[in-house]
């Protein structure tokens, strides 16, 4: 029973032991990262997003930041050794070990006379017959007898002197670390121990499974409702306008889940009166079609009106009810829009293509939330296709504004841009009036704003030309860059109340068919991870091709120096269609900034087919369309036309361009582009 109660005394020790192995330098390795590490500013610094406060270092967000789980868990781990530390040092204390001597209260080497003077003298105190209390007579039998025993007979003091025990030498003892209750499981401590171990070897597993396995039937990877995916596969449609892009949009199941109070119909009612000019209701018959809008679904209605106060910057006159659903409408709106695009570029067609129209709708809808600009804003406008919207995005700026330097012949953002500093100052403080600190806002968020150029090559691995069927490989290296010399920021955005990273897709597409041939996301945030990634695909090409180790290393070498200096390598594979010239369009879309968007002609030649045998079909990546949804085929003659122009949409400059491309002799199409999407744009080569 003894042995039994000093391994459950060691129990705490043993637990503190287990804990501190791993914690202890977890926590060393966690601390020299954070004091290594350097805080480096990616945000926009102008009077306007600091006044928002969205990046504001207040005592909240600090905590907030610090609030993660694994530094909750990691404060939550010490606090307990230092319980365990505690509790070990009391019990500790507690545990005495047997000395005879200083029980009897006498120095070491004392007389006979004395250790029976001094036991009697305990046994005065302490003996049952003098002393009722139960602790006292404990005391007695346990220590003061032992102890006189211990030393009056010559045997077991001769022991205790040469071997510390009065039972002399002690043989080696093996005992297990825990606690008592676990060893007496007799009774109903057995039981007890019984349901512990039921409850978390079987019971809490089933749980743990539960919860995940209803929860992954609801969402999909992205934290997005599958039943969502499923309506914007429905209604997804290759002639989907980009203003009609906000329709499908507004149809999530988050947003349907949404409550709509008896309360918030005033301040809709207010919202409406608004924005009433950006919901594409017909003039002529205004009060049908605001008797038809309001028949909608009350979420939808919801929905769309607080969308639409994002967009015109009317938040302001929201209620404070509406304001927690006009929040939670942005804080899911980036990643609806990936996941509607996504639904718009999977395979639609038999040739496995997606569908151009609608991607660069889901495009322009995400810029213009993002930066809190009506789509109406992107109506073309004098010698602009995309109107005044890229202008609307700087700080300070409004439509009046707009109209004053436009008398200086400014029409468009490109324009603005390519404008030298003396003179871009010039024109705004003379001619817009704006102060010096208003110009110096302007002149950041342009510094901050990114020019992309991409080099495009398509290629059949291994072979000469580009024959039917063959699988034609898309290597692109996209290139950012920045005025102020960053490469991964957060955009100028204060109008949108969270933190958003900017993201770039890549499309190669025919805009003859309105196909989208590839589609991938790009970012330049996580240095890291594209490091890795390029090198794996690199060697793996590489590889492929048969070169040696010394070429693998120094083609990995240049291409993590490429992406260290601000470039992406995006890659992609494709099956070649049918003989013939196709003209191809790639495209690299910002889905934060407006106006920052670059397209290139791409000009490729696929020749009949004269190898034996085909290289395979390509297997597409991506989100498989849910279970029951089938392809609505449709055969439309003519196209939904547009409420306002894309900026994106061919022109005769355009197609003039594309003839220039000549054909390369050996059917390997090459291209650099960074022509933008402003007026101008388009061109086949840099």
């Amino acid at each position: 029973m003894a042995a039994s109660e000093e391994n459950s005394a060691l129990f705490p020790i043993f637990v503190l032991t287990i804990m501190a192995l791993p914690l202890v330098p977890y926590t060393m390795v966690k601390l020299c990262r954070a004091a290594s590490k350097k805080t480096k500013i990616i945000n926009c610094q102008c009077t306007v997003c600091s006044r928002s406060g969205k990046y504001r270092k207040s005592i909240f967000k600090k905590i907030s930041n610090f609030s993660t789980c694994s530094n909750l868990t990691l404060v939550l781990l010490w606090v307990i050794m230092a319980v365990l530390v505690y509790y070990i040092k009391q019990i500790s204390q507690e545990v005495q070990v047997f000395e005879p001597f200083s029980i009897l209260g006498l120095e070491p080497g004392a007389s006979d006379a004395d250790i029976k003077k001094s036991y009697r003298k305990l046994s005065v105190q302490y003996h049952p017959d003098k002393n009722p209390d139960p602790e006292a007579n404990k005391y007695f039998v346990e220590y003061i007898s032992k102890a006189y025993q211990a030393l009056t007979d010559p045997i077991a003091r001769e022991n205790y002197e040469k071997y510390g025990h009065p039972d002399g030498r002690q043989g080696l003892q093996m005992g297990i670390a825990l606690p008592q209750f676990l060893l007496n499981i007799d009774g109903a401590s057995g039981g007890i121990l019984l349901l512990g171990i039921v409850g978390v070897c079987i019971i809490l597993p089933l749980m743990l499974a539960v919860i995940y396995l209803s929860r992954s039937a609801k969402y999909t990877g992205n934290y997005v409702m599958h039943q969502t995916l499923s309506a914007y596969y429905y209604l997804m449609k290759p002639s989907l306008a980009p203003s009609k892009v906000m329709d499908v949009f507004i149809k999530a199941a988050e947003y349907m889940e949404i409550p709509v109070r008896r309360s918030d119909a005033e301040p809709l009612q207010k919202l409406f009166l608004l924005v009433r000019s950006e919901l594409n209701l017909d003039l002529k018959n205004i009060k049908q079609e605001q008797a038809k809008f309001w028949k909608q679904h009350p979420a939808l209605v919801k929905t769309e009106l607080l969308v639409q106060a994002q967009l015109t910057r009317e938040s302001a006159a929201l209620s404070p009810a509406l304001q927690a659903d006009f929040r939670r409408v942005l804080q899911l709106a980036p990643r609806l829009l990936e996941e509607l695009m996504k639904m718009a570029v999977i395979p639609h067609t038999a040739q496995g293509h997606g569908w151009l129209r609608p991607a660069i709708g889901v495009v322009e809808l995400s810029q213009c939330i993002i930066q809190a600009v009506p789509l109406s804003a992107r109506k073309s406008l004098g010698g602009s296709s995309e109107g005044i919207a890229p202008f609307l995005q700087l700080p300070h700026f409004t439509e009046a504004i707009v109209k004053k330097i436009a008398r200086k012949k400014i029409r468009t953002f490109q324009e603005l841009l390519d404008m030298t500093p003396q003179e871009r100052a010039e024109l705004l403080m003379q001619v817009a009036g704006f102060s010096d600190a208003e110009y110096q806002d302007v002149d950041m968020v342009i510094h901050m704003m990114p020019s992309i150029t991409f080099d495009v090559t398509c290629e059949t691995d291994g072979e000469e030309g580009i024959q039917e069927g063959d699988i034609v490989s898309m290597h692109a290296w996209v290139t950012l860059q920045r005025g102020n010399g960053l490469i991964g920021a957060l955009p100028h955005a204060p109008h949108y109340p969270f933190h958003k990273e900017e993201s770039f897709w890549m499309f190669l597409a025919d805009t003859a068919s309105n196909d989208v041939w590839l589609s991938q996301k790009v970012t330049f945030m996580d240095e890291a991870a594209a490091v890795t990634a390029v090198s794996k695909a690199i060697q793996e090409s590489k590889e492929g091709s048969g070169a040696s180790v010394k070429e693998i290393n120094e083609a990995i070498r240049k291409a993590v120096e490429k992406v260290q200096s601000g470039s992406r390598l995006v890659m992609g594979k494709f099956q070649a269609p049918a003989e013939g010239n196709y003209n191809l369009t790639c495209y690299c879309l910002c889905d934060s900034w407006i106006g920052c968007d670059k397209k290139m002609s791409l000009k490729l030649k696929i020749s009949k087919r004269s190898r034996a045998g085909t290289r395979g079909a390509v297997v597409e990546e991506g989100p498989a369309p849910e279970d029951g949804m089938e392809e609505e085929e449709e055969e439309e003659e003519e196209e939904v036309q547009d409420d306002y122009e894309s900026e994106y949409s061919e022109d005769e400059q355009d197609e003039a361009d594309a003839k220039k491309n000549a054909l390369a002799p050996n059917g390997v199409a090459h291209g650099k582009g960074s022509s933008s999407g402003s007026e101008g744009s388009g061109s086949g080569e840099d």
